[in-house]
């Protein structure tokens, strides 16, 4: 039987859209106002144990600067963009005891949360790399998703989101001809989710920091698109996923605090929050 509802992203929006950058660097004080300018959001991942020390003054030339504690604290609390986990010193978390992994993500966790507020579950893999032993930590150090460095290509929501997998790398050749794709065209099914990542000081270092300008200016703003962080999108997700329907699929009913969208038969409608229709 062909399934008959959607899942719809908030206002019956088609598509999601989400930044995730890592390291914590000075270069990412100028992506944050290039991502508010546009209206874009996404995830910082950080490295807790790794601040740079008060007043680093860093050598000239010096590509990867990474923020002290005062620095990142100004930037990121309270500026609508999620901060993830990203292992207290940058590990490779594969090559770690177990009680070696736990201990980089859960500490990593704690001093973010304590330093920037809320519940920190979300995470990147330090050089992208994991195992199913590093997976299993991440379980048990309550994290819900973490993103590798594999590159998709599409915008299918994510079948496993602790091997999270991104649309493409900023310098991905495709980059450009993927957001025309995704801004032209609407899925009448399956919602779409568009997910970039990478550093900010590579824009620095390529001098190419017009790549993401014209991603920026292209892709942001637009109506049918809800920009969001990683967390929130995966939190929706869930949610939505969590609706009950009677057996012959005429009733349906919203155990969630979320108010969820979804299409039927072309329209768009919504569920309140403990509402059964």
């Amino acid at each position: 039987m062909e399934r008959k509802i959607w899942m719809r992203f908030p206002g019956g929006k088609p598509k999601a859209l989400t930044l995730s950058y890592d390291d914590g660097v000075e270069q990412d004080v100028r992506l944050m106002a290039l991502m508010k300018k546009h209206g874009l959001k996404g995830t910082f991942n950080l490295n807790s144990g790794l601040f740079a020390p008060e007043g680093t003054v860093y050598p000239a030339g010096t590509i990867h600067r990474r923020m002290s504690r005062t620095q990142a604290l100004d930037l990121y609390k309270d500026s609508g963009m999620e901060v993830a986990v990203h292992g207290l010193t940058h590990p490779f978390l594969e090559q770690l005891t177990p009680a070696e992994c736990t201990r980089e993500v859960i500490r990593d966790r704690e001093n973010l949360e304590r330093e920037f507020g809320g519940i920190v579950r979300g995470m990147a893999y330090p050089y992208g790399t994991f195992s199913d032993t590093v997976v299993d930590c991440l379980k048990a150090c309550g994290i819900v998703y973490s993103r590798t460095v594999i590159s998709s290509g599409s915008f299918a929501l994510p079948a496993d989101w602790l091997r999270l997998e991104a649309t493409c790398h900023h310098n991905d050749p495709r980059l450009m001809e993927l957001a025309a794709r995704f801004v032209e065209k609407t899925p009448d099914r399956s919602p779409w989710m568009f997910y970039l990542w990478g550093h900010s000081y590579e824009f620095e270092a390529k001098d190419n920091w017009d790549v993401i300008e014209k991603f920026a200016e292209y892709t942001g703003g637009k109506e049918d698109v809800w920009y969001a962080t990683n967390l929130e999108i995966y939190d929706y997700i869930e949610a939505w996923k969590r609706l009950i329907t009677s057996a012959d699929g005429t009733r349906i009913f919203n155990p969630t605090a979320y108010t969820l969208w979804y299409s039927m038969a072309g329209q768009c409608c919504c569920i309140r929050p403990g509402e059964e229709i």
